[in-house]
């Protein structure tokens, strides 16, 4: 970011109201727009001043005082001096030192276009008794900095000027925001608006990125945020994919005891978070990987093989002697294997009254794809005994996610509850995250 620093400043103030009409004065809208951007750029952690945080009259001489003495007398100084015009026009515009190049003034007019403000044009204007200076004071005093005057509408605009800026001055305080994160280089321009709705986890599962990461980047130190709230997206931070569940961290939580619970190593709950320790506090957000993303192992038990074990997921053995590397067959107790992804298969475990009839119904597939599959050569079934189900046109899965129903599963691929919970062979409408359900294809099917 080159050590940027950013000083903004309200227009007018105290005896100086600045332009009024249609309801609003100028000197009030400049402070809020004013003090909602530097709480975005406190938030961001960005060096930040104001020159003003109350209704107060400040002569033009301590105004440029005041930013001088901010940061110093330096190019990688922007100043943002907000204004309200008037004089019956339509539309933004932003007026840029002669000292300086547009493109600063154009990003922040491109951002206000994308928030729906009206925009006019970028220039500059200069002194008619010497045209060699700039026409403002704000621009001619103050030295090396990058200073620009943002006008944001006209308060006396016949047309939806004045509506606009009554009721999305925040909005346009935040685009000027991310025209200058875009402009300084921060995040390499991977910035973020907070959106009705939106949690810490919801953002870094957009990005791929893990929730410790992004508050980080961030400085935060709880997981609030508001709505239109500007953050930064960390592009050094290891992605992560796959499909998870996010678990909120309780009073007495371990690491050992979350990974235990959710059938993972500690290794694999700080791999997926990114975590840098194994510290934990309470309302933290972990993601945890579901079935479909989780790395499947099986630890070898007395009277195991390669053989049973490979039949038992439905696998070659030569295929499970690559994935864990083999050589022979030998297997020792307590061995841990990597059990390879089967794609369009799934699992199922016999229950009572369940016949091979029964289960190739459920799945819509025939019996003899089930005994074929599974390697069966007889109709016999153990109750317990775990059998490999190859998905069909008719068969899908889904992972239960945070905040996931029935209801809201079924309406998503257009069954029946009733139906999903006979195919799930589901008593009640309790879901758990993680728990993998089977989806007919068609209501029909059953």
């Amino acid at each position: 970011m080159n050590n940027y620093r950013i000083v903004i400043d309200p227009g007018h103030g105290g005896e100086d109201p600045g332009a009024s009409g249609n309801g609003i004065i100028e000197k009030n809208l400049t402070l809020d727009i004013s003090k909602y951007m530097y709480d975005r750029f406190k938030e961001l952690g960005i060096p930040v001043y104001i020159t003003r945080t109350t209704d107060e009259t400040i002569s033009p001489t301590e105004r440029v005082k005041r930013i001088l003495n901010a940061y110093g007398n330096n190019k990688n100084v922007i100043v943002v001096s907000n204004h309200i015009n008037a004089g019956g026009g339509d539309g933004a515009e932003v007026i840029y030192a002669l000292r300086n190049k547009s493109t600063l003034s154009n990003k922040i007019l491109n951002s206000l276009a994308k928030a729906g403000q009206n925009i006019r044009e970028a220039y500059q204007r200069r002194l008619p008794s010497n045209t060699s200076k700039d026409y403002y004071f704000i621009h001619r005093n103050t030295g090396n900095t990058e200073p620009v005057l943002v006008e944001y509408g006209f308060l006396d605009s016949k047309g939806d000027d004045v509506e606009q800026l009554k009721n999305n001055a925040e909005k346009y305080a935040n685009a000027v925001v991310d025209a200058i994160l875009d402009y300084i280089g921060y995040g390499t321009g991977t910035n973020y608006t907070v959106q009705k709705g939106d949690s810490l986890w919801s953002i870094a599962n957009k990005y791929k990125v893990s929730v410790e990461d992004l508050k980080n980047a961030n400085n935060l130190t709880s997981n609030l945020l508001n709505v239109g709230q500007t953050l930064k997206i960390p592009t050094e931070s290891k992605p992560v994919t796959g499909d998870y569940s996010v678990y909120i961290v309780q009073k007495g939580d371990s690491l050992y005891n979350i990974a235990k619970k959710y059938n993972l190593s500690v290794d694999e709950l700080i791999k997926y978070n990114n975590l840098s320790s194994t510290n934990l506090e309470v309302g933290q957000q972990l993601l945890i990987p579901t079935n479909e993303s989780k790395i499947n192992t099986y630890t070898v038990k007395s009277g195991d093989s390669l053989y049973s074990i490979a039949k038992k997921y439905g696998i070659s053995v030569d295929e499970l002697k690559k994935a864990n590397g083999l050589t022979t067959n030998n297997l020792s107790l307590g061995q841990k294997l990597v059990i390879p992804e089967v794609k369009g298969e799934i699992g199922y475990v016999v229950k009572a009254g369940d016949s091979l009839y029964s289960i190739a119904k459920k799945y819509g597939i025939s019996v003899d794809e089930l005994k074929k599959t599974n390697g069966l050569t007889t109709n016999t079934l153990t109750v317990g005994q775990e059998l490999v189900i190859p998905e069909t046109s008719k068969s899908r899965t889904y992972t239960v996610k945070s905040g996931d129903s029935l209801y809201s599963i079924a309406d998503k691929f257009g069954v029946s509850v009733s139906n999903l919970k006979k195919v799930n062979n589901l008593t009640s409408n309790l879901l758990s995250i993680g728990q993998i359900l089977v989806i007919p294809k068609w209501n029909k099917m059953l």
